[in-house]
């Protein structure tokens, strides 16, 4: 996808929030630290669309951006880090339920996973929700350029047998080399016109 503007509209924690709109969404959501931010700046080419921090766990507020006037994108919160306020971890849950279950017009969600990492439970639960709910899913394993391709493969082979699945399923990507980036962009447009077709 040829990106022409990137244009922050608003952030919300509740349905009120929300912005209006019937354009298609695609929401990123992934475990704090686990280079969310970095990959979505890859993906709009833009260096700080979405704020990257050395502080893991700063966005706790589901944040909307216009794309092209084409579709919106959605900077979920980071989830799982231990430096986060209680308070802040317990509404964490119930807002991203209500994000999922409420928002008719999310075409899919990119579920971010680090390489080196096995996914944990707050990664299944999502999993689980976007099941329940019936949201496709790009699963999108960021930060290879870490590992060395023997640990990859292996790495590999444990995060689709944690998560239940086939391998084929998983897209690679690397901020740093921009590895996978045209894959990343070929399963969300993929998303967008199931979603337009609706």
């Amino acid at each position: 996808m040829l990106i022409k503007s990137t244009e922050f509209i608003t952030s919300a924690v509740k349905p009120s929030q929300y912005p209006v709109s019937d354009l298609p969404e695609i929401a990123f959501a992934g475990r704090s630290n686990v280079g969310k931010s970095s990959l979505i700046n890859v993906l709009v080419n833009r260096k700080k669309l979405v704020r990257t921090s050395n502080t893991p766990g700063r966005t706790q507020l589901i944040n909307f951006f216009n794309v092209n006037e084409q579709f919106t994108l959605v900077d979920l919160p980071g989830y799982g880090f231990a430096n986060v306020p209680l308070e802040v971890k317990k509404q964490w849950g119930p807002m991203m339920e209500t994000y999922f279950a409420k928002r008719e017009n999310l075409s899919g969600v990119v579920l971010i996973l680090d390489i080196r990492r096995i996914p944990v439970a707050e990664d299944l639960q999502m999993l689980q929700w976007l099941r329940t709910y019936d949201i496709p899913c790009i699963l999108a394993v960021t930060k290879c350029d870490k590992v060395s391709k023997n640990e990859r493969a292996k790495q590999t082979a444990i995060i689709a047998k944690t998560i239940g699945v086939e391998r084929e399923e998983l897209s690679f990507f690397s901020a740093l080399s921009k590895e996978g980036t045209d894959e990343l962009w070929v399963r969300i447009e993929q998303l967008l016109a199931a979603g337009t077709a609706e």
